[in-house]
Protein backbone atom coordinates (compact mmCIF):
# COMPACT_ATOMS: atom_id res chain seq x y z
CA UNK A 1 0.00 0.00 0.00
CA UNK A 2 1.45 3.64 -0.97
CA UNK A 3 1.69 5.83 1.78
CA UNK A 4 0.23 8.83 1.61
CA UNK A 5 1.50 11.95 0.83
CA UNK A 6 2.05 14.78 3.29
CA UNK A 7 0.54 18.58 2.30
CA UNK A 8 0.58 21.63 4.16
CA UNK A 9 -1.74 23.96 3.56
CA UNK A 10 -0.58 27.14 5.25
CA UNK A 11 -3.99 29.61 4.48
CA UNK A 12 -5.60 32.10 7.55
CA UNK A 13 -9.20 31.46 6.37
CA UNK A 14 -10.68 28.50 7.72
CA UNK A 15 -13.38 28.05 5.08
CA UNK A 16 -10.69 28.12 2.23
CA UNK A 17 -8.31 25.26 4.17
CA UNK A 18 -11.30 23.13 4.54
CA UNK A 19 -12.09 23.57 0.67
CA UNK A 20 -8.90 22.51 0.17
CA UNK A 21 -8.43 19.46 1.98
CA UNK A 22 -11.65 18.29 0.59
CA UNK A 23 -10.66 18.64 -2.63
CA UNK A 24 -7.02 16.98 -1.81
CA UNK A 25 -8.76 14.35 -0.86
CA UNK A 26 -10.35 13.38 -4.36
CA UNK A 27 -6.76 14.17 -6.30
CA UNK A 28 -4.15 12.28 -3.91
CA UNK A 29 -4.02 9.81 -1.14
CA UNK A 30 -2.88 13.10 1.24
CA UNK A 31 -2.18 13.58 4.97
CA UNK A 32 -2.84 17.33 5.38
CA UNK A 33 -1.15 19.65 7.94
CA UNK A 34 -2.94 22.97 8.42
CA UNK A 35 -0.62 26.46 9.41
CA UNK A 36 -2.68 30.16 9.61
CA UNK A 37 0.62 32.33 9.78
CA UNK A 38 3.99 32.32 8.77
CA UNK A 39 4.58 32.20 12.68
CA UNK A 40 1.97 28.66 12.30
CA UNK A 41 3.88 27.85 9.01
CA UNK A 42 7.71 27.64 10.67
CA UNK A 43 6.24 25.56 13.83
CA UNK A 44 4.83 23.25 10.84
CA UNK A 45 7.83 22.57 9.67
CA UNK A 46 10.00 22.51 12.62
CA UNK A 47 7.79 19.49 13.98
CA UNK A 48 6.91 17.62 10.77
CA UNK A 49 10.47 18.55 8.62
CA UNK A 50 9.39 15.67 6.25
CA UNK A 51 6.11 17.23 4.11
CA UNK A 52 6.18 16.82 0.79
CA UNK A 53 4.41 20.12 -0.55
CA UNK A 54 3.41 23.34 0.71
CA UNK A 55 0.46 24.45 -1.14
CA UNK A 56 0.74 28.69 0.03
CA UNK A 57 -1.77 31.41 0.84
CA UNK A 58 0.33 34.90 0.49
CA UNK A 59 -1.67 37.06 2.37
CA UNK A 60 -0.73 35.49 5.87
CA UNK A 61 -0.17 36.96 9.35
CA UNK A 62 3.48 37.84 9.04
CA UNK A 63 3.82 37.41 5.77
CA UNK A 64 4.46 40.85 3.69
CA UNK A 65 3.99 39.62 0.18
CA UNK A 66 6.19 36.93 -1.33
CA UNK A 67 8.47 36.92 2.32
CA UNK A 68 6.53 33.43 2.93
CA UNK A 69 7.69 31.71 -0.66
CA UNK A 70 10.82 33.49 0.13
CA UNK A 71 12.05 31.80 3.54
CA UNK A 72 10.44 28.52 2.22
CA UNK A 73 12.62 28.79 -0.59
CA UNK A 74 15.88 29.83 1.59
CA UNK A 75 14.88 27.13 4.76
CA UNK A 76 13.64 24.45 2.58
CA UNK A 77 14.76 24.68 -1.10
CA UNK A 78 13.63 21.03 -2.13
CA UNK A 79 10.18 21.26 -0.87
CA UNK A 80 7.46 22.25 -3.60
CA UNK A 81 5.76 25.01 -3.33
CA UNK A 82 2.00 25.68 -4.43
CA UNK A 83 1.08 29.21 -4.41
CA UNK A 84 -2.74 30.04 -4.04
CA UNK A 85 -4.18 33.45 -3.98
CA UNK A 86 -6.68 35.81 -4.54
CA UNK A 87 -4.52 38.19 -6.81
CA UNK A 88 -3.59 36.25 -10.41
CA UNK A 89 -2.10 38.85 -11.95
CA UNK A 90 -0.08 38.14 -14.61
CA UNK A 91 2.86 39.76 -12.75
CA UNK A 92 2.21 38.19 -9.25
CA UNK A 93 2.26 34.20 -11.27
CA UNK A 94 5.28 35.56 -13.01
CA UNK A 95 7.05 36.58 -9.30
CA UNK A 96 5.58 33.52 -7.67
CA UNK A 97 7.57 31.45 -10.14
CA UNK A 98 10.51 33.29 -10.09
CA UNK A 99 11.18 33.14 -6.70
CA UNK A 100 10.91 29.82 -6.47
CA UNK A 101 7.54 28.47 -6.41
CA UNK A 102 6.36 24.99 -8.40
CA UNK A 103 2.87 26.20 -9.62
CA UNK A 104 0.42 29.21 -8.83
CA UNK A 105 -3.42 28.52 -8.56
CA UNK A 106 -5.59 31.40 -8.66
CA UNK A 107 -8.58 30.92 -6.03
CA UNK A 108 -10.70 32.30 -8.33
CA UNK A 109 -10.08 28.84 -10.43
CA UNK A 110 -12.37 25.11 -10.67
CA UNK A 111 -11.52 23.22 -7.52
CA UNK A 112 -10.44 20.80 -10.33
CA UNK A 113 -7.01 22.84 -11.01
CA UNK A 114 -5.74 22.47 -7.93
CA UNK A 115 -5.94 18.64 -7.87
CA UNK A 116 -4.16 18.89 -11.08
CA UNK A 117 -1.14 21.07 -10.53
CA UNK A 118 -0.80 19.24 -7.17
CA UNK A 119 -0.40 15.93 -9.63
CA UNK A 120 1.96 17.76 -11.98
CA UNK A 121 4.37 19.09 -8.93
CA UNK A 122 3.98 16.01 -7.19
CA UNK A 123 4.94 14.16 -10.23
CA UNK A 124 8.48 16.77 -10.49
CA UNK A 125 6.28 19.42 -13.11
CA UNK A 126 5.74 22.69 -12.83
CA UNK A 127 2.40 24.48 -12.83
CA UNK A 128 2.24 27.40 -14.77
CA UNK A 129 0.23 28.74 -17.47
CA UNK A 130 3.43 29.32 -20.04
CA UNK A 131 2.26 32.40 -21.49
CA UNK A 132 2.83 34.08 -17.71
CA UNK A 133 6.12 32.36 -17.33
CA UNK A 134 8.59 35.32 -18.58
CA UNK A 135 11.13 36.13 -15.56
CA UNK A 136 12.53 39.73 -14.36
CA UNK A 137 16.32 40.37 -14.16
CA UNK A 138 15.35 42.44 -11.36
CA UNK A 139 12.97 39.99 -9.28
CA UNK A 140 16.17 37.54 -9.91
CA UNK A 141 18.59 39.70 -8.18
CA UNK A 142 16.09 40.44 -5.59
CA UNK A 143 15.75 36.30 -5.00
CA UNK A 144 19.65 36.11 -4.99
CA UNK A 145 19.96 39.01 -2.34
CA UNK A 146 17.10 37.71 0.09
CA UNK A 147 18.72 34.02 -0.47
CA UNK A 148 22.20 35.42 1.40
CA UNK A 149 19.93 35.56 4.54
CA UNK A 150 20.23 32.88 7.20
CA UNK A 151 16.42 32.07 8.15
CA UNK A 152 16.87 34.01 11.98
CA UNK A 153 17.93 37.37 9.85
CA UNK A 154 15.31 36.83 7.43
CA UNK A 155 12.96 36.88 11.14
CA UNK A 156 14.61 40.09 11.74
CA UNK A 157 14.40 41.74 8.71
CA UNK A 158 10.43 40.95 8.81
CA UNK A 159 10.61 43.25 12.02
CA UNK A 160 13.00 45.68 10.91
CA UNK A 161 10.38 46.03 8.00
CA UNK A 162 7.75 46.65 10.30
CA UNK A 163 9.78 49.92 12.06
CA UNK A 164 10.93 47.97 15.22
CA UNK A 165 13.67 49.16 16.94
CA UNK A 166 16.91 46.63 18.22
CA UNK A 167 15.05 46.48 21.71
CA UNK A 168 12.06 45.65 20.36
CA UNK A 169 13.03 42.91 17.45
CA UNK A 170 15.17 40.97 20.50
CA UNK A 171 11.84 40.81 22.98
CA UNK A 172 10.00 39.53 19.95
CA UNK A 173 12.69 36.70 19.03
CA UNK A 174 13.54 36.48 22.44
CA UNK A 175 17.41 37.31 21.57
CA UNK A 176 19.75 39.97 23.50
CA UNK A 177 19.92 43.48 21.83
CA UNK A 178 23.43 43.13 21.10
CA UNK A 179 22.77 40.18 19.01
CA UNK A 180 19.97 41.46 17.28
CA UNK A 181 22.47 44.32 16.26
CA UNK A 182 24.74 42.25 14.77
CA UNK A 183 22.15 40.61 12.34
CA UNK A 184 20.52 44.15 11.59
CA UNK A 185 24.39 44.76 10.29
CA UNK A 186 24.59 41.48 8.87
CA UNK A 187 20.77 42.03 7.04
CA UNK A 188 22.29 45.31 5.67
CA UNK A 189 25.62 43.98 4.53
CA UNK A 190 24.27 40.97 2.58
CA UNK A 191 21.28 42.84 0.98
CA UNK A 192 23.53 45.34 0.20
CA UNK A 193 21.46 48.62 1.86
CA UNK A 194 22.66 51.32 3.66
CA UNK A 195 20.25 52.13 5.97
CA UNK A 196 17.43 50.35 8.13
CA UNK A 197 15.01 52.01 5.69
CA UNK A 198 16.34 50.96 2.55
CA UNK A 199 15.96 47.50 3.46
CA UNK A 200 12.49 48.25 4.92
CA UNK A 201 11.77 49.52 1.08
CA UNK A 202 13.25 46.82 -0.37
CA UNK A 203 11.17 44.26 1.75
CA UNK A 204 8.06 46.72 0.75
CA UNK A 205 8.58 45.78 -2.61
CA UNK A 206 7.61 41.72 -1.99
CA UNK A 207 4.11 43.39 -1.02
CA UNK A 208 1.58 42.60 -3.67
CA UNK A 209 -0.40 45.61 -3.09
CA UNK A 210 2.87 47.51 -4.97
CA UNK A 211 1.67 45.80 -8.41
CA UNK A 212 -0.33 47.89 -10.78
CA UNK A 213 -3.61 47.07 -12.13
CA UNK A 214 -2.05 47.07 -15.40
CA UNK A 215 0.86 44.57 -16.37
Amino acid sequence: MTEPITVLVADDHPMFRAAVVHTLGAAVAARVLEASSQSGLEAALAVEPAVDLVLLDLAMPGAIGFSSLLWLRAEYPDLPVIVISSNDRPRTVRRAQQFGAAGFVSKAAPVEALGEAVRTVLDGGLAFEASRAERSPEDAALAARLARLTPQQFRVLMLLAEGLLNKQIADRLGLAENTVKIHVTAVLSKLECRSRTQAAVLVKSLDLEEESAVD
